[in-house]
């Protein structure tokens, strides 16, 4: 082989290795860690499920969301708005047959029943697991150059047009072959790192800011956040938003092809779908 002939460039049906191990490693453990969290999260919110703003929050005042029922229906209270969950959130069914009013159901919570100091240790425990690994992934990531490489957005790409061309594309359910589907495109490099350096950092950040430990050790975060009311109501809009991230990444997988897509998060090799013929 002459060792002086141009490389040639991956192409469609190629096996290619597309994610380094820390990634891999971070990705399955911040997926288990998610779950727990959100899950141990409803079944804290279940305890009083109204969320305010500012420094206090009771059963007396008025909550700028609420979730609940009662005999004859659930609903999610948006300020003036009233949507309808019955059957869903607020008025559930228990695998006795038992009516529940309590704001999500059992088998989208950890444990999967009210035990509220249940959830408070599962929630903490899985707390450090997000933070450490995380804070660890920032240092590593940064040290082998994935942000700078791999999500870093480049100039052309934030350009109008470029972002308006990549949202077309996904809502056609168009998505890269041969070579472009080796790097991320621009949704979703700005997806990963809203999640990475603004979501989860959040999520930390306004948990802390609800610990009287804390308050007392780093008063600056009642500050910051305006109260533990609008902690928690930021903490819960946070979370939504990670689940929301969560369904539309699962969607994209499925659409993407899920066993290529599955295995690449596994052993690293991703195989590049091959160009669509004329």
């Amino acid at each position: 082989m002459d060792p002086d002939a141009p490389v040639s460039e991956p192409a469609g049906g190629d096996l290619v290795y597309r994610h380094r191990w820390p990634t891999r490693v971070w990705h399955w453990l911040n997926a288990l860690t998610v779950f727990v969290l959100l899950m141990s999260g409803f079944m804290i919110f279940n305890a009083h499920p109204r969320l305010y703003w500012g420094e206090y929050g009771a059963n007396a005042d008025t909550p700028w969301l609420q979730i609940g029922g009662d005999r004859e229906r659930g609903h999610v209270v948006i300020g003036p708005l009233d949507i309808p969950t019955t059957g869903v959130l607020g008025h559930w069914y228990d695998s006795n047959g038992n009516l529940q009013n309590r704001a999500f159901p059992n088998w989208a919570t950890i444990p999967g029943h009210y035990d509220l100091a249940g959830a408070r240790s599962w929630h903490f425990l899985f707390a450090w697991l997000l933070f450490i690994p995380g804070l660890l992934f920032w240092m590593v990531s940064f040290v082998n150059r994935h942000i700078q490489r791999d999500l870093a957005p480049k100039k052309d790409e934030l350009r109008p047009r470029h972002l308006w061309q990549d949202i077309k594309n996904h809502a056609r359910l168009r998505f890269p072959t041969g070579a472009g589907a080796r790097d991320y495109n621009i949704l979703q490099k700005l997806s990963y790192l809203g999640v990475i350096f603004l979501l989860l950092p959040l999520m930390v950040l306004t948990g802390l800011t609800m610990s009287p430990g804390m308050n007392a050790a780093w008063p600056w975060l009642l500050e910051l956040f305006g109260g533990r009311q609008s902690a928690r109501s930021i903490h819960f809009i946070v979370a939504m938003l990670l689940l929301g991230f969560i369904v539309v990444h699962l969607v994209m997988v499925v659409l993407a092809g899920p066993i290529n897509e599955i295995r690449s998060m596994i052993t690293g090799r991703y195989r590049l779908p091959k160009e669509k013929q004329p």
